[in-house]
């Protein structure tokens, strides 16, 4: 019986040589993504609960919270597009020396456009691992984010960040950096660079436009598809004059929208999105269909962004746990706090009559 009963203490363990706080845009934080597998606890009966020491209730609770906090990835309409896409260009870039395709993912705030854009590194990564298993140089993804104001070198610096790269700060020209990033990609196989928060270049100023030649360099350079993320890229000016035009006749801009409600079809979609989430869930008490039941509600509360939604689901769960009720209910959903952007959405499409039943949950 006890070792039926066995809680683990920890989850799927880091990558080795990896410091805790590596973040994703360094190799280091992002071989740790890659190989991350969020582990799903056991369900248990009720007679198998009732045998768990205190100890062992505690821990294995500790653990169903992490897990509902990291719920496992939802494959949505978008990312399937994404990935699909991004697998085709690289194919058709292969033996491409000059005017490879790329794509642009753009999209308002909290549509999943990064989450899209590194499960696509993800999977690219994890099929490459597959075809070689036993080339332990090869890196195939390069993940950066433009920073805020970007310059030339800004841009050269967070690739040759990624990859770990020691240049001082002052003494470094961007020609030295370059070189040096371009050699690596080169050495490492790389084959997909995956460029985050592209609305940070503002091509009305100089060093912007300037910022924006850097990173078409790169993709001349590196023998790699690229694909972009960024807020609305096409109203930030990206496809405006004679750099834009060169840019709208190079890449693929696929839309990162809000689910919609409006058609049945809408309404089935938005259904089966929320039944694969619920049936990720870890509650004892949890009767499945509860949270489908409530796909309407669900839509008013989130405006249809999969990021609100997520959150929206995993902080109920949470709460599930940590109050005992070990399900989630509409009262439960009401106590987690949303984004403004989607408390703003919701007054718009609830009914009167709605909000006023909220606040009285409230």
């Amino acid at each position: 019986m006890s070792t039926s009963l066995t809680v683990p203490t920890t989850e799927t363990e880091p990558a080795e040589g990896a410091p805790p706080d590596s973040p994703l845009t360094t190799k280091e934080g992002w071989r740790r993504y890659v190989e991350h597998e969020t582990v799903p606890p056991q369900h248990r009966t009720a007679a198998e609960r009732a045998a768990l020491t205190g100890r062992e209730r505690a821990r294995e609770d500790e653990w169903r919270r992490e897990y509902h906090a990291d719920l496992p990835m939802v494959n949505t309409p978008t990312i399937r597009k994404v990935i699909a896409t991004a697998r085709l260009l690289i194919q058709l870039n292969r033996h491409q020396v000059s005017a490879r395709r790329g794509m642009i993912l753009s999209g308002a705030s909290g549509t999943g456009k990064t989450t899209a854009l590194t499960q696509l590194g993800r999977a690219h990564e994890l099929a490459t691992r597959k075809r070689h298993p036993r080339d332990g140089v090869r890196l195939p993804v390069i993940y950066v984010t433009v920073p805020p104001a970007a310059t030339p070198k800004m841009l050269a610096m967070e690739f040759a960040r990624f990859y770990g790269l020691p240049f001082p700060k002052r003494g470094s020209t961007l020609p030295d950096i370059v070189d040096a990033v371009c050699a690596t990609a080169a050495h490492t196989h790389v084959d997909l660079v995956l460029v985050d928060e592209l609305h940070n270049l503002n091509l009305a100023t100089r060093s912007g436009a300037e910022a924006s030649d850097q990173l078409k360099y790169f993709a001349e350079r590196l023998p790699a598809t690229f694909a972009y993320a960024g807020i609305d890229i096409e109203t930030q000016g990206l496809f405006a004059g004679t750099r834009g035009r060169q840019i709208a006749g190079r890449f693929v801009v696929i839309p990162a929208a809000p689910f919609s409600h409006a058609t049945a079809a809408d309404q089935e979609t938005w259904r089966a999105l929320i039944g694969t989430l619920e049936s990720l869930l870890r509650l004892h008490e949890h009767a499945p269909g509860t949270l489908s039941a409530m796909s309407g509600y669900l839509f008013q509360r989130t405006g249809g962004m999969i990021g609100s939604l997520s959150q929206l689901i995993r902080g109920a769960a949470v709460l599930a746990i940590e109050d005992g009720s070990e399900r989630i209910t509409r009262e439960l959903l009401e106590l987690v706090p949303l984004d403004f952007a989607a408390e703003q959405t919701q007054q718009m499409i609830t009914p009167a009559n709605v909000k006023g039943r909220r606040r009285s949950v409230a």
